[in-house]
């Protein structure tokens, strides 16, 4: 009789439900299905200028819906320290928080003796094709909007 039990008991036992660990979401990296259309991205020879800052006064996002597929344009303007430099607009691509990092700077040539005057700018870059999500403009630290792409 007790070991009719303890085959019963164990038959049953093999019949009760397990607990299962629940399958987690896994974040999907963003990816750039296109690059952006930058004419102030670094440049070969660049490393032999000097490094030089940029005001920054506006930047704003504006959607290019006449494009297929809709793209977004990011205006700048802001001046830089001569009339001599020149403007670098370099793009990171996203990060896994869905982060585009803009840093704007300029550079001068060393060998150029130039007045310090400055040069206004006014000028706008074409972002690339992302894959979906919504991502975050970020430029020199400082936090300017978002899209999102469907």
């Amino acid at each position: 009789m007790k070991r009719l039990v303890f085959i019963t008991a164990f038959l049953v036992s093999g019949c009760l439900m397990r607990a299962t660990p629940q399958p987690t979401l896994t974040p999907v990296a963003p990816q750039v299905i296109s690059a952006e259309e930058n004419p102030y991205a670094p440049q070969i020879g660049d490393e032999k200028k000097i490094l030089a800052g940029v005001i920054v006064t506006a930047v704003n996002l504006s959607e290019r819906v006449e494009l297929n597929p809709a793209r977004v344009q990011v205006n700048f303007l802001g001046s830089m320290p001569s009339v001599c430099n020149e403007l670098r607009l370099q793009v990171n691509p996203p990060d896994m928080e869905y982060r585009i990092v803009i840093e704007a700077y300029s550079l001068s040539d060393p060998n150029i003796n130039c007045e310090n005057v400055f040069q206004q700018f006014e000028t706008n870059i074409l972002l690339g094709v992302y894959s979906p999500g919504r991502y975050f403009i970020w430029v020199n630290d400082e936090y300017i909007g978002d899209f999102i792409l469907y």
